[in-house]
């Protein structure tokens, strides 16, 4: 349980930072309950960290009746993901890149914060939740069940904010499908140091 907090704790780091270093200053979006609570963040000001935890509420109810390990699981991450993400927006703005750049790398840090969580059968919620759950009952990689729901919510942002600097937020969406993928594809990864 300490090793599982451990990388919970180094994954939610890593998805802060993409958020807060990479993402924010630019307003792009990642897909999923953060790129639904960033939209919130930019039009109503809301604080991201409990946004996201308000809106994977109703998914954490779902995941209760369906699969209590599963809740369990994410629900350990979902608290220390959302706390780390709050705790670090003052990071917001530190590193001046070029926005290109900053999607991509910012898409590298989720995507690698997001696979470690799913690689111990944890997340940071929402849609990597359902794409746990939806790889368990139907065998679907959950890389690809995130990139699909991650490229509508741009979409959406993109009818919404009008904002045409969106478009970026396809390269970060894209980037975080791509890692996660790569996490989640083979049956166990060693790293010896």
């Amino acid at each position: 349980m300490v090793k599982k907090l451990i990388m919970i704790s180094i994954a939610s780091t890593l998805i802060a930072i993409g958020i807060n270093v990479f993402i924010i200053p630019f307003h792009l979006l990642n897909g999923g309950v953060f790129g639904i609570s960033l939209l919130l963040k930019y039009l109503l000001g809301f604080k991201l960290g409990l946004t996201i935890f308000c809106i994977n509420f109703p998914i954490y109810l779902i995941a209760f009746k369906f699969d209590q390990t599963y809740f369990f699981n994410a629900i350990i991450g979902l608290v220390i993901s959302t706390i780390i993400i709050d705790l670090l927006l003052p990071l917001s703005g530190i590193i001046q890149l070029p926005v290109l750049l900053s999607a991509a790398v910012g898409g590298l840090f989720i995507g690698c914060g997001v696979g470690i969580m799913l690689r111990n059968h944890t997340s940071p919620g929402g849609v990597d939740l359902l794409s746990l759950l939806m790889a368990k009952w139907f065998s679907i990689n959950p890389g690809v069940f995130i990139l699909l729901v991650d490229a509508l919510i741009i979409v959406s942002g993109l009818v919404i904010l009008k904002d045409m600097h969106l478009m970026y937020s396809l390269l970060t969406v894209t980037v975080v499908g791509i890692v996660v993928s790569i996490f989640t594809s083979f049956k166990s990864i060693s790293i010896n140091i």
